[in-house]
């Protein structure tokens, strides 16, 4: 089952354009040819934004699920197989039903080009018309504007986490072109909800939405916390400061997700659905998602495995670590259109030295050599090694470092997880 699958998955990436451009034609042209499903999906809460976007989501479909809701989820990227992506009536798809759908659309689409993202999307809506479910919650790909999840034409809430430089070569240049992008999944009658943004980022939605409804927005400000080092954090809503279980997952910047998705659910709830404060914290303290700050061991050293592939993420690893004076080493891999430079040069305040690999099976990513380049520059000590199996070794063996810190993306983590928990 496994073998076919691949086989399939490889086929539909040699559909892929020759030009890549981001367009929504393609995916109109297939959908219709599908009926249009769509336009017949239950509830549904959007999100994107550049970091953050599956922590958000995790969270709400965990709160909803345990409220007792039926939810399917639309996740991108995947860590170890492509049925994470898709989460049907609680569950995660199974192989056969994937395999079978999949030949399908490929069948309807006839051979016409189409990228990856665009037909597992259009794969996503037929299965999710087809199911039973209260809500829906998609998880933008990439941008908002022109992302193939944004093809719906109505949502019931729509979230923007935090935003930063990220995917310039398709979103633009600057902060505020890409944000304009993100915040383009906002529809006209949905509840819009914010996630703290740096000053930029604010201001410049601030500007671009200011014709909408003030009651229809609602900035990170608007619930402001306190007390988030305890084992609760308090939410600020409607005047009236309510505590919430601190979520499982590391980093005061989960918490900030945690708010983000608890402002989310409080919204469904004043539309008269029945959420419990108790399904809430349940919910927070059950969510699981493996490759954020997630903790594993390499023999007896902690290892701490984080997809953050950009220079905001790095900053929230810099933050979660607080003793900087320990032998910590980074083993990193990257795919070749992100920002290296500046992301070594972040997390450089907290590590003694990098082991460069290049990501299993991406012909996209890094080459050790331009890692190691890229950190003799930046006079960071780099060893290069050819596998992670290599480098664990090295570094259980010659190193021996008191904790190690594996980051760069998420195709990393997902390839060599095993390994660790």
């Amino acid at each position: 089952m496994s073998q076919k699958l691949e086989k399939l998955l490889d086929q539909l990436v040699k559909l892929h354009p020759k030009f890549i451009d981001l367009s929504l034609n393609r995916l109109i042209l297939l959908l219709d040819k599908l009926g249009n499903p769509h336009l017949k999906l239950p509830a549904i809460i959007h999100i994107a934004g550049t970091n953050g976007k599956g922590s958000i989501l995790s969270y709400i479909r965990n709160i909803l699920q345990e409220s007792k809701f039926l939810v399917h989820c639309y996740i991108s990227p995947h860590l170890k197989s492509i049925e994470e992506r898709f989460i049907v009536s609680n569950k995660q798809i199974g192989k056969q039903k994937l395999l079978n759908t999949l030949r399908y659309i490929k069948k309807i689409n006839a051979h016409n080009p189409i990228t990856f993202f665009e037909i597992t999307t259009a794969a996503a809506f037929y299965i999710f018309e087809k199911e039973k479910a209260d809500f829906v919650i998609l998880e933008t790909g990439l941008g908002g504007r022109l992302d193939a999840t944004n093809i719906i034409e109505k949502s019931m809430i729509d979230i923007i986490s935090p935003i930063s430089a990220d995917h310039q070569e398709f979103l633009g240049n600057s902060i505020k072109k890409i944000t304009n992008e993100k915040i383009k999944i906002i529809k006209p009658l949905s509840k819009v909800i914010i996630s703290k943004q740096n000053k930029i980022v604010k201001n410049e939605i601030k500007q671009k939405i200011k014709n909408l409804k003030n009651d229809r927005i609602f900035f990170g400000e608007k619930f402001k916390l306190t007390n988030i080092k305890q084992k609760s954090f308090c939410l600020n809503y409607k005047n009236e400061n309510i505590n919430f279980s601190r979520p499982s997952l590391r980093g005061e910047h989960q918490i900030e997700n945690a708010a983000t998705a608890v402002m989310a659910i409080l919204k469904i709830k004043e539309m008269g659905m029945r959420i419990s404060k108790t399904s809430i914290n349940k919910g927070l303290k059950k969510t699981i998602w493996p490759g954020r700050l997630e903790k594993g061991y390499l023999k007896n050293i902690p290892v701490y495995l984080d997809g953050a592939h950009n220079v905001a993420g790095s900053k929230q690893i810099v933050k979660f670590f607080k003793n900087n004076s320990i032998n910590r080493w980074l083993v990193i891999g990257m795919l070749n259109n992100k920002d290296l430079r500046n992301y070594l040069l972040t997390i450089n305040k907290i590590i003694s030295g990098v082991i460069a690999i290049k990501i299993p099976g991406e012909k996209n990513s890094f080459s050790t050599d331009q890692i190691y380049k890229i950190c003799k520059e930046l006079n960071i000590k780099c060893v290069k090694q050819k596998n992670i199996k290599v480098a664990n070794s090295f570094l259980a063996n010659d190193i021996k470092p008191e904790e190690i810190i594996i980051s760069g993306s998420l195709y990393l983590v997902g390839k060599i997880r095993k390994l660790y928990i």
